[in-house]
């Protein structure tokens, strides 16, 4: 019988494959495919599904695949596993492979939704420039605890450390200042940098109609509109905008048990920038609510008094993300209409 069904085990140089015919009955084991002969193996098999772990090069391998009519799907690593039979065949690539087969078919399985190059290269964007802030911080611990061996405590904010640290610098022996001196410098040339990728990502978010729908909505800036872009696509992946809030993980964790409900904080699954950026904008939201009285400010004020200040940026997040998935779903048939202050 035909294959139907393919599991692949991604790897830098040796891939691992296992084939399935209608029946489940294996009829495609190679447990060694070199890197330069996976594409011509796949190319010449009738159209099939695909499954591969979401790893390093799966959304590359996905858009290769798919010019060959296959249809190709991504599972979380962590989804694969319970369908591993380590206790029989241990953990390899051809096991791996198996489970990935077995996985793939499952009709509750939850998938990683597919990247196009134009998505994954705006994430680099997104992934260096986080870099480059988290580097930066980094950088300004390592002075302020380099300036303290010495007696000097400066404030954590890098604006008033750069503005108070210079009447310090004449005290400190000669290499520490020089040591001081090149980390100022070096965090000089990210700042610089960082201000080229704000720029570039603004621009991205400018000139994509979809951005600048996503930037109606309050709590949605260029940042956060770029990312949510590229992570999410047209939103096909997902049924409905809570599945994108439980997916991003701003829903609570459930520890319900003998017919009572139980919910618990956040489950903070899934990709923590994106959760990071719509967190920030919500605080953004309730920072700026002045005397502003119209519905959706109401909303948040009395929320806020209900609820706490952190529940309320968390559920102005998680509607954000809702509203972000039906403005990709539908397009211009997602009619928000953001109410005058």
């Amino acid at each position: 019988m035909s294959i139907v069904t393919i599991g692949i085990d991604l790897a830098k140089n040796v891939f691992a494959v296992h084939g399935v015919d209608e029946s489940g009955k294996p009829v495609l084991i190679k447990p060694r495919v070199p890197r330069d002969q996976l594409l011509a193996l796949i190319a010449q098999l009738p159209p099939c599904l695909i499954g591969m772990e979401a790893c390093s090069g799966a959304h590359h391998w996905a858009r290769m695949f798919q010019q060959y009519g296959h249809t190709v799907k991504l599972i979380a690593p962590k989804l694969v596993a319970p369908y591993r039979m380590s206790g029989k065949r241990g953990k390899n690539d051809a096991a791996d492979a198996a489970a990935i087969c077995e996985a793939v078919t499952r009709p509750s399985m939850r998938f990683v939704p597919l990247k196009d190059e134009h998505q994954q290269a705006t994430l680099c964007l997104h992934r260096t420039r986080q870099g480059f802030i988290e580097e930066r911080t980094a950088i300004y611990n390592r002075i302020r605890g380099l300036l303290s061996e010495f007696g000097v405590v400066l404030p954590q904010s890098p604006a008033r450390l750069r503005r108070e640290i210079t009447g310090h610098l004449d005290v400190l022996p000669g290499w520490a200042r020089r040591c001081i001196d090149d980390l100022l410098e070096h965090a000089g040339l990210i700042e610089n940098r960082l201000v080229e990728y704000d720029r570039a990502i603004s621009e991205i978010a400018r000139e994509d109609e979809r951005s600048r729908r996503l930037m109606r909505l309050r709590g949605i800036g260029p940042t956060t509109a770029s990312a949510l872009l590229a992570s999410l696509g047209a939103g096909h992946d997902f049924r409905n905008g809570r599945q994108v809030a439980a997916w991003i993980g701003l829903t609570p964790g459930q520890h319900s048990s003998g017919g009572k409900q139980r919910l618990g904080s956040i489950t903070k699954a899934g990709d923590a920038y994106l959760r990071s950026l719509l967190v920030l904008g919500a605080r953004a939201v309730i920072a700026n609510l002045g005397e502003k009285q119209d519905r959706f400010s109401r909303w948040v004020r009395s929320l806020v008094e209900r609820r706490g200040y952190w529940r309320a940026a968390v559920a102005i997040a998680a509607k954000n993300a809702r509203m972000a998935w039906a403005s990709l779903k539908y397009g211009d048939d997602f009619k928000y209409e953001p109410t005058a202050a």
